[in-house]
C-alpha cells in the first residue's frame, strides 16, 4: 500500500472517454462520487513521468497489450482507490469469459486445468475476475464497517453472501480462489523477471527520491520472489506455450481485446482500475511467455506496464488476504 503513494506507481494517463466497441449498450450515467473520477492537476504529474510515457508509447501490431495513447490527463489511484460503487459489471465479465476466453477442443471438459496453454490463459483471466470480486466484497464490508452502509435498492447488501456467490467453493466459479492464486504466482514470477529493471530505475532516479527507493527495494528483496514454489504457474504456462509457439498470437490478440473491452465499463472508477489490472496481467504474460514461450526483453517494458504490474500484484495480494480471512 505504501508503494502506491509513489507517483511512478499511482499516476496513469488513461482514456476515460473511449467508446465501447464490443457490446450494444444503453448509456448509463454515473452521477455519484462513488464511480466518478477526475484528472489530477497538470503540475501534480512529474515531468519525467509524462515525458517517459510519451517517449515509450509505440504501436506494436502483435503486442500483448495496447495501452491508451498518453495525453495530459492523468488519473491517480491514490486519489481514486478501489471501492464498492454498486456498478454491475456482469455483462462485461460474461462477454470476457464467453467471447474472449478459449472454448475450443483444446480445453474441452476442463477450461481451467486442461493440459494446454489456452486453459492457462482462461485460468489467469478468471484469476483477474476473482481479484475484482474480492475488491467488491472488501468494499462492501468497509462501507458497512464505516457506518456509511449500502444502498438498500442494490441487489448486493450482504458481503458474506457475495463472497460465497462469487468466490466460494459452492459459488458460480468454484475454482475462483485457486485461479486467484494462479494469477498471483504469474505476477510474482513477472515481478521477479522485472526486478533488475526496477532496480535500475531506482538507481537512475526514475522511481523517485531516496525515500521512494527505500519503499521499493525491500519489496524487490522479499524472499517470496525467490521461493521456487511460486514458479509453478509460470513453468506450467511456459511448458505448454513452448509446445505450440506458432499459435500464441491467439493469446496476444485476446489480451488486447481484454484491454479494449474495459471501455465498455460504464463506471469510470471501475474502468480505470479494470484497465490497470488488465495491463498488469498482460505485462505478466509478456514477461513470462513473450512471443516464443521464453519471456521477453525486460528493457523494452514501458514505465506504465511496470507500474501496472506491481500495482496489480498488490491488488491480487489484497484479494488473497480477503479470501484467507473469509475461509
Amino acid at each position: 500500500q505504501e508503494l502506491r503513494t509513489l507517483p511512478y506507481f499511482r499516476l496513469y494517463s488513461c482514456d476515460m472517454l473511449a467508446s465501447c466497441e464490443y457490446i450494444p449498450q444503453e448509456l448509463f450515467e454515473c452521477y455519484t462520487e462513488s464511480c466518478e473520477i477526475y484528472p489530477v492537476d497538470d503540475e501534480e504529474v512529474p515531468a519525467d513521468i509524462k515525458q517517459s510515457d510519451f517517449d515509450e508509447h509505440e504501436f506494436e501490431l502483435d503486442g500483448w497489450a495496447r495501452w491508451d495513447m498518453p495525453s495530459d490527463d492523468y488519473y491517480d489511484t491514490e486519489q481514486f482507490p478501489e471501492d464498492f460503487t454498486g456498478y454491475d459489471g456482469s455483462e462485461i465479465w460474461n462477454f470476457i469469459h464467453n467471447r474472449i476466453g478459449f472454448h475450443d477442443e483444446a480445453v474441452e471438459g476442463d477450461e481451467y486445468d486442461a493440459d494446454n496453454w489456452k486453459a492457462d490463459f482462461n485460468k489467469a483471466v478468471s484469476g483477474l475476475h476473482a481479484m475484482v470480486s474480492a475488491q467488491v466484497v472488501r468494499g462492501m464490508a468497509e462501507k458497512i464497517e464505516s457506518g456509511e452502509g449500502l444502498d438498500p435498492s442494490s441487489p448486493w447488501t450482504d458481503p458474506r453472501a457475495e463472497y460465497d456467490r462469487r468466490l466460494g467453493p459452492q459459488g458460480e466459479t468454484p475454482e475462483a480462489v485457486e485461479n486467484l492464486y494462479f494469477g498471483m504466482m504469474l505476477l510474482l514470477s513477472a515481478v521477479k523477471a522485472a526486478r533488475e529493471r526496477l532496480l535500475e530505475d531506482c538507481d537512475n532516479g526514475k522511481i523517485g527520491d531516496d525515500q521512494a527507493v527505500e519503499i521499493l527495494r525491500p519489496i524487490l528483496a522479499h524472499p517470496l520472489l525467490d521461493e521456487p514454489s511460486i514458479e509453478a504457474a509460470s513453468r506450467r504456462l511456459r511448458t505448454h506455450a513452448s509446445q505450440d509457439v506458432n499459435n500464441l498470437w491467439e493469446a496476444r490478440m485476446r489480451t488486447r481485446d481484454l484491454m479494449r473491452v474495459m471501455n465498455c465499463v460504464q463506471c469510470n472508477k471501475c474502468r480505470f482500475h479494470g484497465k490497470i489490472g488488465t495491463l498488469g496481467l498482460s505485462t505478466a504474460l509478456q514477461l513470462v511467455v513473450g512471443h516464443r514461450g521464453t519471456g521477453c526483453d525486460v528493457s523494452k517494458i514501458h514505465r506504465v506496464e511496470l507500474a501496472a504490474l506491481v500495482v496489480t500484484m498488490g491488488k491480487f495480494s489484497r484479494g488473497i488476504e480477503l479470501c484467507l480471512s473469509a475461509q
